[in-house]
């Protein structure tokens, strides 16, 4: 059995080690241990293979950095997230999206006429090339919308093909800011197809958020106005879910950009590993479980359930795999949720009624409060997109045209990377042993 021993060496200048000795060779290998500006040190184990022939076993790689990034930092324990060195409670606040969009993308807050001319690339990039527009028509009509994203995203290489040649600064510029700036255009068009709807085109007087809630609700048939408590909501859930450091969606782009495919090739496969339910599909989550319950008066049944380890129920939207605290997304999203709530005036809704009882449980209950299982932002932007109108389809779909931003970031850090290499991940073989061949007829 081998075993591990730390050896710090700080006190004589000396960089901290960590020795591996294999107790049946007597072999060791010392690896570096490297110290980032935030969060846990970590063991430097690319030579491990090289020296020993062994291995690390890591299932879901919850204890393997894949990369450095300066991009977006969790801090679980105590309910941290940083874009940048800045608290996203703070940027939620004090910013808007499209400065957030600047700052994952190059590394600071813009100036006042940086974000001008960013806002004004990414408002004349949001239309879509018009032969897109019979892409959507091959679809079914009851098609998901998060189906219709990963085709329509995936076929933007087929459009432009001045923007996929990674190995250019200028291209790889240029595709950031086509999928931030036509998301909003492909999500809005995937939910009019589905109604049956004609397509409204993006309006260049509009900013980002009320843009895409605008090409969402608005027919030709009228005039309609997007209120500003409603856009200022959606760009708040648009910053809340920008970026969220190395998570399954964003390792998936990097792994298919790693092996040096176009960014709208990478963008797709990211918005395909968000549908599954496991990850984005939280918030909509929310609302099925909330139409399980039914009625306010059901509540303590279902709470019960939940404390009940034998039963196969659970609270969504309660808890978060990373945050051992609150989820510090979801204290802006709470606020923004009763903001949404009182402009629209529909607090006697009967599920938003029953949501805002499990709140009120979730946050006085001491089974909840010991196992800090609090409203997390999926539990609240669930609730904000119903009460504005939204279709639990799209709820997904919504998650996806905000993380493009951190999708993209993550994608151009990783290629301007100089220690990046093809994604290859090892495995622990647990087949049959070598073996020879058998002749069919010799097989009984």
């Amino acid at each position: 059995m081998a075993e591990t021993q730390l050896d710090v060496k700080g006190a004589q200048g000396a960089p901290a080690t960590a020795t591996l000795v294999d107790n049946t060779t007597g072999k060791s290998v010392t690896m570096p241990i490297i110290e980032g500006s935030e969060g846990p040190k970590v063991i430097d184990i690319r030579k491990l293979y090289g020296e020993t022939k062994m291995f690390t076993f890591d299932p879901g790689f919850t204890s393997t950095a894949s990369c450095e990034s300066g991009l977006t930092f969790i801090d679980g324990d105590v309910g941290m997230l940083l874009h940048g060195g800045y608290s996203i409670d703070e940027l939620a606040d004090k910013s808007d999206f499209m400065e957030v969009c600047y700052l994952l993308l190059y590394g600071e807050l813009p100036t006042r006429t940086q974000k001008a001319d960013f806002v004004h690339a990414i408002t004349y990039h949001s239309m879509l090339q018009e032969q897109l527009r019979s892409f959507y028509s091959g679809f079914r009509r009851d098609a998901h919308p998060m189906a219709i994203m990963v085709g329509v995203v995936g076929a933007l290489s087929a459009f432009y093909h001045d923007s996929t040649d990674i190995r250019d600064e200028h291209q790889r510029m240029v595709a950031s800011r086509r999928l931030i700036a036509k998301m909003p255009t492909i999500a809005a068009w995937a939910y009019k197809y589905s109604i049956g709807q004609p397509f409204i085109y993006p309006n260049n007087k509009m900013g980002y958020a009320e843009n895409f809630l605008h090409m969402m609700f608005a027919t030709p048939c009228e005039d309609y106005v997007v209120h500003p408590v409603l856009s200022r909501a959606m760009d708040k859930i648009f910053i809340l879910h920008a970026d969220h450091e190395q998570n399954a969606s964003t390792s998936t782009v990097r792994l298919a950009g790693s092996s040096h495919a176009n960014p709208f090739a990478c963008i797709a496969a990211g918005i395909a590993c968000l549908w599954g339910p496991a990850h984005g599909g939280a918030n909509e989550a929310v609302l099925k479980m909330l139409e399980e319950i039914g009625d306010v008066s059901h509540v303590d049944q279902y709470v019960k359930r939940a404390k009940d380890k034998d039963d196969p129920f659970r609270l969504m939207g309660f808890g978060h795999r990373v945050y051992k605290n609150y989820d510090p997304r979801a204290t802006v999203m709470r606020q923004t949720c009763h903001e949404v709530l009182d402009h629209l005036g529909i607090k006697d809704e009967p599920l938003l009624k029953l949501a805002m009882a499990l709140e009120k449980i979730a946050l006085e209950d001491e089974y909840f409060i010991e196992k800090k299982l609090y409203p997390n932002v999926d539990f609240y932007s669930g609730i904000i997109l119903r009460a504005m109108g939204f279709p639990n389809t799209m709820f997904t779909v919504i998650f996806a045209l905000a993380r493009t931003v951190g999708w993209i970031s993550q994608w151009k850090e990783m290629i301007e990377d100089p220690i990046q290499k093809i994604g290859r991940p090892r495995q622990l073989y647990v087949g049959e042993p070598r073996r020879g061949y058998v002749p069919l007829d010799d097989r009984g």
